[in-house]
């Protein structure tokens, strides 16, 4: 994913078993058209990277409660003009969590979401189209939260749909996890 051309083809051979996951791809493309896809003052969204963290054992999730939506997600963040979108997901682990040690899980996109974020102070209601990778982190490693959460911890996943209100799309990477097991 070094490149808007490597990330292109990489959207074109996406597959997913999941119908919702799907209809993300042609509008993701479509906003890849736009020299400033990759700027968080793109409108009406851009692109942003985030990291599926789970332990060697896929059984706890790496979650953030996020300062400004007052949710708990997994890391990630703007991408501020860096095509290579893997090393944002990265960045964005290391700095929301202090995280070094990661690890692919799979290698290639793990999971495509756009969802709505909130208006706030002189930015309008915007669009995140979010590719996510997810990776493998030792619980033993050292966490460090960062000024844009409120707190960072390992969660089992059998409480992440509890801990983050059946986020639907965080449903389906512990789905993707554990082999299509709900939870």
């Amino acid at each position: 994913m070094r490149s808007r051309e490597e990330l292109t083809q990489l959207l074109e051979r996406y597959k997913t078993d999941f119908q919702e996951e799907l209809r993300f791809v042609s509008p993701f493309l479509e906003l890849l058209q736009s020299p400033r896809s990759f700027y968080r003052d793109h409108l009406p969204g851009h692109v942003t990277a985030s990291a599926w963290v789970v332990d060697e054992n896929k059984t706890h999730a790496l979650l953030v409660h996020h300062a400004k939506l007052d949710k708990w997600l997994q890391p990630g963040g703007h991408a501020d003009g860096d095509e290579n979108i893997l090393d944002v997901a990265t960045r964005e682990v290391n700095e929301e969590t202090g995280l070094e040690e990661l690890t692919l899980l799979v290698p290639g996109i793990f999971d495509l979401d756009i969802h709505p974020i909130p208006a706030r102070n002189d930015f309008p209601e915007h669009l995140h189209y979010d590719i996510r990778f997810a990776f493998i982190a030792s619980q033993q490693e050292k966490l460090k939260i960062s000024d844009e959460s409120h707190d960072l911890k390992w969660v089992n996943l059998k409480e992440v749909p509890e801990i983050t209100q059946q986020n639907s799309s965080i449903l389906r990477m512990i789905q993707k996890t554990s082999g299509g097991n709900q939870y």
